[in-house]
Formats: structure tokens, sequence, C-alpha cells
């Protein structure tokens, strides 16, 4: 099954995030998740003798949605795009999409994937068009064969290897098509170094107009990929966002039970082991807790991050998160 997540737009209040100057993508991605399942879960409050008192979690069965059509595809929470449409017209907004790609999901899906994701936002904002397209590979880091060792020691345990360039390479064929439909007028890449970059750019037909780096402790982006960028016309962007946004862990943790979770996943237990029933009697577990749930391994596939500015104003009026995963077992 595959499960579609949603944030809505973060900025009108309806998860109640807003981000920090620090704050990595990552920790704004779990909490806008959070609070949007949280909202949806959790009735509003109800007055009790003059006493607030927060309701009881709904079963997740009321507030997502099985798609209609006899796809294997759960929405959580349900899918709403009515009152999600941009207020003004398509040419008064930047619209600038960021599309993760994830370790472990299947290469081979990559077209299917990126379309789903630029189509779910187009959606959420009823424009037909975005201004930018960046893709983030897995296991990619700018500075991997750069002169930059303090960043290397501190950007944490490496979640996957970089993927071959032929995929890399296929991948970007799906961007290139998207363009010349109209549909993107700009595409860019993620954590790019200076010889990453070269090789790209001998092997692919359109160019990206964008380079997004993170510096963590470097304190300059290296001269070489200054000179490169520079000479192919290519804009270094800065950012801050984490390169594995959505850990399968992390995931379990926003979909299961507990104070944390949305109630969606049931919590697998060993079999044999011993828990406390709703009565405090000790039963034996089957393999699976036994509260309504779904059952199975939780594979995240993909990220995306949609964030449309009005331009004469620098305004965000938009901002979120679409993310799909796959549920097997």
């Amino acid at each position: 099954m595959k499960l579609i997540l949603s944030t809505s737009n973060i900025m009108n209040g309806g998860s109640s995030i807003r981000r920090t100057p620090t704050q990595k993508s990552n920790t704004e991605l779990v909490s806008s998740f959070r609070s949007n399942f949280a909202a949806h879960s959790h009735p509003a409050n109800s007055h009790i003798d003059g006493e607030t008192k927060q309701q009881a979690r709904t079963s997740y069965k009321a507030w997502t949605h099985v798609a209609d059509d006899g796809r294997q595809e759960l929405e959580v929470p349900r899918l709403d795009f009515e009152h999600s449409a941009l207020q003004e017209e398509r040419e008064a907004y930047d619209i600038t999409v960021k599309l993760f790609y994830l370790p472990g999901a299947p290469v081979e899906n990559r077209t299917t994937q990126t379309r789903e994701a630029v189509n779910l936002v187009l959606k959420e904002l009823h424009m037909p068009s975005i201004d930018l397209l960046i893709i983030s590979f897995p296991g990619i880091y700018f500075d991997e064969e750069e002169d930059c060792p303090d960043k290397l020691s501190t950007r944490g345990p490496v979640e996957s290897s970089p993927e071959p360039a032929e995929a890399q390479i296929q991948t970007w064929k799906t961007l290139e098509a998207l363009q010349q439909e109209g549909v993107v007028k700009k595409l860019g890449i993620a954590e790019f170094g200076h010889d990453r970059l070269a090789a790209f750019l001998d092997k692919t037909t359109t160019k990206p107009s964008v380079d997004q780096i993170n510096l963590r402790d470097c304190c300059s982006v290296p001269k070489n990929l200054l000179t490169l960028a520079k000479s192919r016309n290519i804009e270094l962007l800065v950012h801050n966002d984490s390169s594995n946004v959505l850990p399968r862990g992390t995931l379990r943790e926003l979909l299961g039970p507990g104070d944390k979770g949305a109630g969606v996943l049931t919590e697998p237990t060993r079999t044999g082991d011993k828990r406390k029933s709703l009565h405090g009697e000790e039963t034996k577990s089957n393999g699976h807790a036994d509260a309504e749930g779904l059952k199975g391994e939780v594979q995240p596939l993909w990220v995306v991050k949609y964030t449309a500015v009005v331009k004469n104003r620098g305004v965000v009026e938009n901002k979120g998160y679409f993310a799909v995963a796959e549920l097997s077992g």
C-alpha cells in the first residue's frame, strides 16, 4: 500500500509551525506532519464543568482516505485541495519545489515519483507550472571531493552511498521532459561539488540553473566550484536542508501508536513477548500489537517541499510538504 502524507499550508496556522533561521528542514518537516496529523486525529477540545478536556484520538479511518478507484493508496490525512489555491494570478509568484529522493527507494520508479510529486504541488496551489524544481539525490554531499575536512567530520553518519551517475542522468531526463512541457521553468540540483558537477554537465543536454550546497562548517565555497558555476551561468545557493529528511524510523514514529504517533501503524513486537492488555493482564504477542492500525514495514520513497512567494512583497503565502512511502508485509 502506498501512503501519501501531507502537511497542508504551514504558513496559515493550520499546522502551527514557524521555522526559525537555524531550523533544519528535517525538524520543520517532522513537526509539520505531526501537528497536521494531530489536528485531524484529535477532536476539538470539550468543556466539562468549566474545565477544558482533550478528547481521545479518533481512529485513523475517520480522517484518512483510501483511493476510490481501487488503487492501494492511503491519504494521511485525507487530501482536500478545495481551499488551498493561491490568491493571485500565476505571474505574481515565485514557486520553488525541492524533491528529495530517499535512500532505499527504487531508482527505476523515478519518472513516476517525480511526476506524482509535481502534480500534487500543482493541485495544492491550483497553478499550471512552477518556476524552479530542485532535485536531491541520496548519499550526495557537495564537499566529498573538496578540501573541507571539518565539514566532513561534522555531517554525521552517511545514510547511503551515492548512486551511479547513470541513474542520475536518467532521472534528469524526466526533469528535462517536464521543462519541455512547460510545467517547470528552471531545473536545479543539490550538493554537487566541482568534479561531480563537471561530469554531470558533460553528460546532460539541459544544464541546471541552480546548484544548492550546504556549507555546514566550511567558511566559503571552493574556488574551483565557483569558477565552474560562473562559467556555465549556474547560480550557487546555500541551504540548510537535511540530506535524509525522512528516515524510516522517524516515519514509523510519526505514523505509529503512542503520544507522538498518529495511530495509523501498529507497533510491531517480537513473537512471544509479554505485554499488558488494556485490562492490565499479561498476554502473549503474536508478532504485532493488536491495537487498531495497519501492519507492515514502511519505506519512505520521496519528500517534496514547495514554497510560493509573492514576488512584489517577498511574502511566503503557501509552504508545505508531501511525502510518499510504501507499506509492505
